[in-house]
């Protein structure tokens, strides 16, 4: 399937001298992410400076642009997306963590001897750096023809193609360095809308393409547990039937923050520390576990109706029905958590001990 997407050519910056209008047509139709994360690759290495630029170190910039979408978001990238299942093989071969850090995880596949390593980066050799100058060179499907053109400054390319590297012209290096936040905002755009129309019920599609550089705090979410400790006692972990008291639990996301990608308080409550370490971001089993989180849940609500009804985090149960007075409808409750899991399994997280 094809997607077409919004000319880029009264977004960017004009310029005389570039044809900048075959830069805003790469994203014109495309039924895979390499371009996007092709042209990712190539900002990264003009923001560090560099004009000529080793493919295994822009290939290894893909994946590692992609490695938390895939891996730590479960997004996925369409059945016939190679960045994803490249993700995932590097991931197990590399020993890399799902959480590392994307100039960790580049520097590591760019330097990699490991030969499965370097046949499955340059596997993109053959999609890629070559296809990305199509607008350029409307109708050729020569490849050796398109790298002969390149060289040869034919239609001012944005790059000269060479078996192992890429050189970036002066002028497109000179354009792209000064408008490289325009460009690479509006790439990050195109990316989420052609992974929204993948997972069209996965929520927050933007900001999973970048690890964030840190999670928000959950202090707020916290106190709002402690008072309801305070108010009725001690709380029994809906998982291990540990007693949590004050100041001694984690506060933890019962559907995964890693695919609601929120801290509402709808979906957090206290549990033990120890096994909410080892939850990691698995699903819960509804059948066994919803019943306990809305008993939990439905505490706290009516908990802070009576004692306190104007707690600014009240608001958050609103996504959950308007009319809250008589406490949480089980029904609206499991109308909201059913979809969320169901989903987020289909996109491939795991539930807990199966």
């Amino acid at each position: 399937m094809n997607i077409s997407y919004i000319s880029t050519m009264h977004i960017f910056p004009p310029d005389q001298q570039l044809p900048t209008q075959h830069l805003a047509a790469c994203f014109n139709s495309t039924s895979a992410t390499y371009k996007f994360y092709w042209l990712l690759a190539i900002l990264d290495a003009i923001q560090d400076g560099q004009q000529e630029v080793n493919k295994q170190q822009l290939f290894a910039g893909m994946i590692a642009n992609a490695w938390y979408t895939v891996n730590y978001f479960n997004v996925s990238f369409g059945q016939q997306d190679m960045i994803q299942q490249t993700v995932k093989q590097l991931k197990d071969i590399e020993a890399i963590t799902i959480d590392e850090n994307r100039l960790r995880i580049k520097a590591q596949l760019e330097s990699s001897d490991n030969l499965t390593t370097r046949k499955l980066l340059f596997h993109f050799d053959k999609q890629v750096p070559h296809w990305f100058l199509s607008p350029w060179y409307a109708g050729m499907n020569n490849k050796g023809k398109i790298y002969e053109l390149s060289q040869a400054d034919i239609n001012s390319p944005i790059y000269k193609l060479y078996a192992e590297k890429i050189v970036i012209s002066d002028g497109w290096f000179a354009y792209l360095s000064k408008h490289i936040r325009i460009i690479r905002d509006y790439v990050y755009w195109n990316l989420s809308l052609f992974l929204q129309t993948r997972n069209p019920n996965v929520p927050d599609i933007p900001n999973k393409l970048i690890k964030p550089p840190l999670r928000n705090s959950l202090t707020k979410q916290r106190k709002f547990w402690d008072y309801v400790m305070e108010v009725n006692g001690p709380l029994k972990c809906i998982y291990t039937g540990k007693e949590l008291y004050k100041a001694q639990y984690h506060v933890e996301h019962f559907v995964p923050y890693s695919f609601v990608s929120h801290d509402q308080i709808w979906n957090l409550i206290p549990a033990d520390s120890s096994f909410n370490v080892s939850k990691s971001n698995k699903l819960p089993d509804l059948e066994r576990y919803f019943e306990p989180f809305y008993t939990m849940q439905n505490l706290a609500l009516r908990t802070y109706i009576r004692e306190r009804p104007k707690e600014k985090l009240l608001e958050d149960y609103f996504y959950i029905g308007t009319d809250l007075s008589e406490g949480l409808s089980r029904e609206k409750f499991y109308d909201v958590i059913n979809p969320l899991v169901t989903i987020a399994s289909n996109n491939g997280f795991e539930f807990l001990y199966k």
